[in-house]
Order: C-alpha cells, then structure tokens, then sequence
C-alpha cells in the first residue's frame, strides 16, 4: 500500500477511487515524460482546512500546459473548485496535494498530436520533505555536477514531468554522496537552484535569489518569501550568484511547497554562518508558517478554505 494513500483521486471530473486511477503501460506520459503537474500544500488551520496559494499553482499549471501545448479541458476555475473537493471528499484536514495533466491513450511515437489527455488531483498525507529536522537544525548540501539546461534546450519555467529527469540525477548524486541535497548551478555556472527547490542567500542582510533566467522554476513559494522578506524591511535582489557566494553567504535557505523554508548548514562542507539556521532565515520561515497555518492574518489572500464535503454538495 502506498504510503500517505488517500481514498479518492480526482480524475476528469468525477472522484474515482484510489486504486482505480491508474493509465495504461502505453501512455505517452509514462514513455515521453508528456505530463505538467503542480505541487501544493493544503494546511490545517483554526477555520479549517485551507489550501496555500491555490490560483497561483492552477494558474502555473495552466501556463505549462501552453508552453508544452498540451490541450487542458478545464478552465483554471474548474481545476481550482476540483482541487477544493478533492479535499473535502477525502475529509482532510491538511494533506499534499497534486494536480496533474498527462498524455496517455495508447500511441507510440514522440509525435504527440492527438494523444489523449487526462487531469487528476491527487491528495495524500505527506510530512516534511527532507526531514523535520530539517526544518528545526538545517541540511547539509553540495553543489551538483549535473547543471540546469542551457536556454532554448528544455523550457525549465514549465512545471513537467519530463524536467525532473536532471533533478533526479543531482538528487541521486546527493544521497549516495550522503548530503541532504543538491545545488544546481546554470549552464553559465551561475547558481540556479536546488533538486526540487529555489534557493535565497542572505549577506550582510540583505536577501539574494537567482533570477528566472538562471534557468529556475518561478517558484511561488519563492514569491511569499520575497514578499514576507520585503514586509519585513529587507531588501530583496534577484541577480546572477556566483557559485563563491554560496560559501561567503551569512545564512542560505531551499523554499518550495515541499521544503516550505528549509535552512541550509553547510555547503560542500563549508559551514554556512553559525552552522545552524539564522535570525532572517528563522523569522521568514516562521511568518510564512504562521500565515499558512491560520496563526497570523491573511493578509495577502493566499489561503482558500475548504468546506465540508457536505457543504460542496449542494
């Protein structure tokens, strides 16, 4: 059984169990890397269920569809009302969750024309990423060898399946070199990101994070903390890293919906700071915490409730 399963799985429109949402061997996704997905965090809070900054990952979804070209049958409304029941259904109080979009049928060939499509949203229970002492005490990681795609290669600001082959190969790197996880670095050399993760440093306090076109998913985890950063008095700046700035930096951070804000101790065996998580680092990573978990207002209207399953029914 898989962990974190959940009951019902969400597929082109009707709620289907589990077990039942499955595509043939033959799909274009499974042979092709053909799918666009999103990652999202529904969190529990005083007034319920709410899902963090779900327009945002819908609207992002529906943008790597048009880069990839792949036909989307719904409007980013309908995705954003399917998400919310697929919570409800599964009676949930906080859960991940995962829209997805994929070429299946049962066509051989790259030519993609006419396959078809299917949309899902997946929900299950899933704890911190990489670990929740992570969280609490900082990872340690190395820079990958594996660098991001050059431009005009592999669209890397669309959310696809196929994009994540590099990330496992710099993930794959990290582990067996027993690091927590890996720094990609550009095709310029310049820091890009992390596996599965955008990536902020702080240097005499003010806030760096790599611009879009350091071949970065435009992370919208990445956005709150700029945003939460900015509320804060700091300055922000979207510019070039060179890799040695990683080592001279005062504290270095991964965000993202699966890492949320996830301190970073060493890099390369070089200790970040103090060797534990930072004051700017700590303030941010509990601010954005508290605002997806209900603790402090909503200032933004970054959380969608979800009501009782009973309540979408009617």
């Amino acid at each position: 059984m898989a962990e974190g399963r959940t009951k019902l799985i969400w597929r082109d429109g009707e709620l289907v169990k589990w077990e039942d949402a499955t595509v043939h061997v033959m799909s274009h996704a499974i042979h092709y890397g053909a799918g666009i997905f999103e990652g999202i965090r529904c969190y529990e809070t005083p007034s319920g269920p709410a899902v963090f900054r779900l327009p945002e990952h819908i609207r992002r979804l529906v943008d790597s569809c048009k880069i990839y070209r792949i036909p989307l049958d719904y409007t980013a409304e309908q995705l954003v009302q399917a998400t919310v029941e697929t919570v409800a259904a599964n009676e949930l109080r906080h859960c991940y969750l995962r829209p997805l979009v994929i070429r299946t049928g049962e066509q051989m060939g790259i030519n993609p024309i006419g396959v078809k499509v299917e949309t899902f949203v997946i929900a299950w229970n899933w704890g911190a990423y990489l670990g929740k002492d992570a969280l609490e005490q900082g990872v340690d990681v190395a820079v990958s060898s594996w660098r991001r795609a050059a431009p005009d290669t592999v669209p890397m600001m669309a959310k696809a399946s196929g994009n994540y082959q590099q990330s496992q190969l710099a993930k794959l790197e990290a582990k067996m070199n027993k690091y927590g996880e890996g720094i990609m670095l550009d095709v310029h050399g310049y820091v890009a990101e992390g596996s599965g993760e955008n990536l902020f440093l702080v240097r005499d306090g003010v806030v760096y994070t790599s611009p879009v076109a350091s071949a970065i998913l435009g992370g919208i985890t990445r956005h709150s903390v700029m945003t939460i950063a900015r509320e804060m008095g700091l300055t922000v700046r979207e510019e070039v890293i060179p890799r040695e700035m990683l080592y001279m930096a005062d504290e270095v951070f991964f965000t993202g919906t699966a890492v949320e804000v996830t301190p970073i101790r060493s890099i390369d065996q070089i200790q970040v700071g103090a060797g534990r998580p930072g004051p700017i680092t700590r303030q941010i990573q509990q601010t954005y915490l508290d605002i997806a978990h209900g603790r402090q207002p909503d200032r933004h209207g970054w959380l969608t409730m979800v009501p009782e399953a009973a309540t979408l029914s009617r």
